[in-house]
């Protein structure tokens, strides 16, 4: 796991730093004195767990989370402070964790633990991005109703888990469509047929909708496009979701990354 640790007291933050380094779990750990210097390194860099003050100049430990899930979704936070009062505040941004200073090496292993228990659900779907996309359950290609459904979900794989607002899915599932009205209802249209395909199947936990923005849960899912990634493996031949236009960006980045 890659981890950040923020506070804006040195001694506190390199304690916090020796805390998360103890974990065999953690291979990278930044530390951060700012709310500003983290939130540019994460908007630039994958961060799988934060562990971050609450009481911080700037915006604050509070405003730097909520921030946080915005640019890395799937970034896993656990707050560390000697106040007991924003508890409620932290749960109710769904953090993973809150411990109470000063933090033990012990205690962020337990929190990691937890943090490896939700990684580790079972993968629901097989999705294939290299050629056409296609999504497979038990081993058989899952139909759709929608087209546009699924290639809303293909949309949503391309961004590798990152969330996406419903203006900026309409960019791309409808280019040449300027009205925004009628493009926001059958987005809605779309996600709800989506989220019924996935229930059929008990798979409705792979789409997300944390408001405002709609993303995927990549650890329930296993993707050739999201391991090449991650590893590099399998190997990437040139063809990527051939049958979309709008993946030729990704399609030409993939390119360098061989």
């Amino acid at each position: 796991m890659k981890a950040i640790a923020v506070d804006d007291e040195i001694y506190m933050l390199h304690a916090l730093r020796d805390a998360v380094s103890a974990s065999s779990d953690i291979e990278q750990v930044e530390m951060f004195s700012s709310c500003s210097a983290a939130l540019e390194y994460a908007a630039d860099n994958p961060v799988d767990v934060a562990f971050l003050d609450i009481n911080m100049r700037g915006i604050g430990g509070l405003g730097l989370a909520e921030k946080l899930m915005e640019v890395r979704p799937q970034c896993k936070v656990i707050f560390c402070t000697g106040y007991e009062e924003y508890a409620v505040s932290a749960f109710q941004l769904h953090a993973s964790g809150y411990l109470m200073k000063p933090v033990t090496a012990q205690a962020i292993q337990k929190e990691i633990d937890h943090i490896k228990g939700i990684r580790q659900k079972e993968k629901l779907l097989t999705i294939k991005c290299f050629g056409n996309f296609e999504v497979l359950y038990n081993g058989e290609i899952l139909p759709f109703k929608r087209k546009k459904a699924k290639e809303l979900l293909a949309v949503l794989v391309d961004r590798n888990g990152a969330g996406m607002t419903a203006k900026q899915l309409c960019a791309i599932l409808f280019p040449d469509d300027s009205d925004d009205a009628k493009n926001a209802a059958y987005l809605r249209q779309l996600v709800l047929n989506l989220k019924n395909t996935l229930r059929d199947i008990q798979a409705e936990d792979v789409l997300r909708h944390d408001t405002p923005y709609y993303s995927i849960d990549t650890n329930l899912v296993r993707c050739d496009y999201l391991s090449f990634l991650e590893s590099g493996k399998p190997e990437f031949h040139g063809e990527y979701m051939t049958q979309y236009s709008w993946a030729e960006a990704t399609c030409a980045l993939l390119q360098f990354k061989k």
